[in-house]
């Protein structure tokens, strides 16, 4: 044999070995050729246990996924969610045993500012990807200090700014009362209002009053507000105690113009039980379809949504709106890992839920889209005032 053929087949040989390791399959811990493990911790009793649903739905669009198409590109999805009660040292606790147990790829859809905060630390010292958490906080978008971890909805101070900025062109000199959760998440909405007040918010904010998760109510910060002479209130609270505070305005014939927090907008939540008529007026930051608004009956991705709920979560009210949420935000999941392919290392899991580029998911508002970037982790940032009328929302200018 000849130099040349010995040669050329030292060639070909070198470029055949080379050709598999291009393509070769690249796991992290929670992945392999079969599977995918995403870890949550939520709150399926104690007081925020209404959200718990937002795991359940999670929970059957995994399930779905994995009966229907066999899960993301052929690797089946295991979901483990478990129930923290809203503590923050519970949630701390059972991500550990996620992570260091179960050795999940991820953890994803936390509920509650304060539980994401706990636990952020840990999760960026051990490199695991925090995604898509029910939470608002405006420090899950920092990715030069916590790279690891990425909100969803809108963040709560840019939500904030976005009332006040509202109620500055509507009434520069109205005399606000505002009503918040006394943790993290109501803390940043109030942040976040005065920064859109600028210098005029200690002159403009007359009452701020504030109330623990777990009061049975909050009538006599109600009555306090009420006193105070504001024409404008803030209600940065969860679903039931905007729910209360909708029936105490009432109760106390108080009608001022009333901005309320995007997580509790919600007519099944929050109106019905407040009272529809007693809810006219009130006003949000909409930036997902509220399935429980007649407005959406006939929309083409609500009528998917409802198909699917009749099959995966068959005696669930529809009228739960957490559903959709929960719905689109194990939709955007999906969307980056099926962007992995068989790359699954957390390092590309990150990276891939720092590249979605005009991303739409059904359920959003029809001018949303998603865009990320590794230098900002904003995910779903579109929103629109919108007013409800006594049976579904009106948007506004």
């Amino acid at each position: 044999m000849s130099a040349r053929t010995i040669m050329l087949f030292g060639v070909a040989a070198t470029l055949l070995s080379a050709a598999p390791a291009s393509a070769q399959k690249q796991y992290g811990p929670g992945t392999s050729d079969t599977e995918i493990k995403i870890g949550q911790t939520i709150a399926y009793s104690g007081p925020a246990s209404a959200y718990g649903i937002l795991g359940k739905a999670e929970a059957a669009y995994f399930k779905y996924l994995n009966d229907t198409k066999g899960g993301i590109n052929g690797r089946k999805i295991t979901f483990i969610s478990r129930d923290d009660a809203y503590s923050p040292p519970k949630a701390v606790e059972n991500v550990r045993s996620l992570v260091e147990g179960d050795e999940v790829a991820l953890i994803f859809g936390v509920l509650g500012t304060p539980l994401n905060m706990a636990i952020r630390p840990y999760l960026n010292k051990q490199g695991v990807p925090h995604l898509f958490v029910a939470a608002g906080t405006s420090a899950l978008n920092d990715p030069a200090h916590f790279p690891w971890s990425m909100g969803w909805q809108p963040n709560l101070r840019d939500e904030a700014k976005f009332y006040a900025a509202h109620l500055l062109t509507q009434n520069p000199n109205a005399k606000i009362a505002v009503l918040y959760q006394n943790d993290d998440f109501g803390k940043d909405l109030l942040t976040g209002l005065r920064e859109g007040l600028g210098d005029k918010a200690d002159k403009m904010i007359v009452s701020a009053q504030n109330f623990q998760p777990i009061d049975p109510t909050i009538d006599s910060q109600m009555v306090l507000m009420q006193s105070s002479g504001a024409d404008a209130l803030f209600l940065f609270t969860y679903a039931k105690q905007a729910a209360q505070a909708i029936s105490k305005m009432s109760d106390l014939k108080w009608k001022p113009a009333t901005y309320l927090h995007l997580g509790a907008a919600s007519v099944g939540a929050t109106f019905k039980p407040a009272g529809l008529d007693k809810s006219v007026g009130i006003m949000s930051a909409g930036y997902i379809k509220d399935v429980t608004d007649p407005k959406w009956a006939d929309d083409p991705d609500v009528k998917t949504w409802a198909a699917w709920m009749k099959v995966a979560m068959p005696n669930t009210d529809l009228n739960d709106a957490l559903t959709g949420a929960g719905y689109s935000a194990a939709q955007t999941l999906e969307q980056v890992l099926k962007q992995c392919g068989d790359n699954l290392t957390r390092e590309n899991i990150m990276k891939q839920a720092a590249n979605l580029k005009d991303f739409r998911v059904g359920l959003l508002l029809p001018a949303s889209r998603i865009n990320t970037s590794a230098t900002d982790y904003r995910v779903v940032t579109y929103m629109q005032l919108q007013r409800f009328n006594g049976t579904s929302w009106d948007d506004m200018k």
